[in-house]
């Protein structure tokens, strides 16, 4: 093993011994794409793949987590959104069938569904948008942290990736360890989050585009045809009716959302809606539009959530693949830094 190689293992040392992984590259969980075969990819290839719950029922959830068994002897885990109105059978589901991470997302969770996750012998990540909610979400037991920028894919926040590792990583990478997401497509910039104290990173673009994943070809050839700047949040044109930012390549549908947004408010202000039917209006308009883009592949008219790292994706390849190419451009970025005359 090279010098460079064994300095990278060095680096998220930390991250795979708790994922009980070869490398610390988490897989991002993406609705209707982090199913069962991508996620035993990602884990049989050394990463750490997350299956995708969203609004499944726990007894989907049961039969995805048992699929996911039987494809890969690996870790993987299951990330679970805190809104979800059975969050508490799904957890029971986890610890059932001997999940050991579960990923909480989409909100703070509730101390007590940390408690649950842990009394059934779970291991739970949660995702930290600032230095506060990462200090309360350590004190009520989160064993690791996400912290996820702007330049992600899907829902987002407002706080660019770079800004938030260095506001997030001083303060608490000593307490538990901190996986970083948001716009990572290259090893070099997976060696300087490391670097910064971050025990090992997460993507979720990078993988859309891998052979296992079942997104349909007309899904994968727009992140492949795709540049960084495609990739937008969603346009909100009222402070009073809020839309939740999700960052999707540009197409016919988010182009149409703007005109929806302006119908559906002249409705209201003409008295034909009041303003919670209005609101329920507009957040309906996306109602299915993922499943409509990753699995019937309308990619037009259904939601083609992508992060900034689109741009990076330019052809289908084995999860391994991408993996080792991960792996190999932050272990060359370890290698050119060392001094002249140096051999790693």
């Amino acid at each position: 093993m090279s010098a460079a190689r064994m300095k990278l293992d060095k680096l998220w040392r930390r991250g795979r011994e708790f994922l009980g992984t070869d490398v610390a590259i988490m897989g991002g969980a993406m609705s209707w794409v982090s199913e069962r075969h991508l996620v035993a990819a990602v884990s049989n290839a050394g990463g750490f793949g997350v299956l995708a719950c969203g609004s499944m029922s726990p007894e989907l959830l049961a039969g995805e987590i048992e699929a996911t068994q039987e494809m890969t002897a690996k870790p993987f885990g299951v990330n679970l959104i805190t809104m979800h109105p059975r969050l508490g059978e799904l957890i029971e589901v986890c610890g059932r069938l001997q999940v050991g991470h579960v990923v909480l997302a989409g909100g703070l969770p509730q101390a007590a569904s940390i408690t649950r996750a842990k009394e059934l012998g779970a291991k739970v990540v949660c995702f930290a948008p600032t230095v506060l909610f990462a200090r309360k979400l350590i004190r009520i037991g989160a064993d690791a942290l996400v912290i996820e920028g702007t330049e992600a894919g899907g829902h987002i926040g407002p706080v660019a990736t770079s800004v938030l590792a260095q506001e997030i990583l001083p303060e608490v990478a000593s307490h538990v360890p901190v996986f970083v997401a948001g716009g990572i497509g290259r090893g070099e910039a997976i060696v300087c989050y490391l670097e910064m104290g971050a025990a090992g990173v997460q993507l979720g673009t990078r993988f859309v585009c891998a052979t296992e994943s079942i997104a349909h070809p007309n899904f994968k050839q727009a992140f492949i045809r795709a540049s960084a700047r495609d990739a937008v949040p969603s346009v909100q044109i009222d402070l009073n009716f809020p839309v939740i930012p999700v960052r999707a390549l540009a197409n016919t549908a988010s182009r149409r959302f703007v005109d929806f947004q302006h119908e559906v408010i002249g409705r209201f202000r003409q008295g034909q809606l009041d303003q919670k039917a209005a609101q329920l209006e507009i957040e309906h308009y996306w109602a299915g539009a993922l499943r409509r883009a990753v699995i019937d592949g309308d990619v037009e008219n259904g939601s083609v959530m992508a992060g900034q790292s689109v741009g990076m994706v330019t052809r289908e390849q084995p999860t391994a693949d991408i993996i080792d190419e991960l792996v190999e451009q932050a272990v060359g970025a370890l290698r050119d830094r060392e001094p002249a005359g140096v051999t790693v």
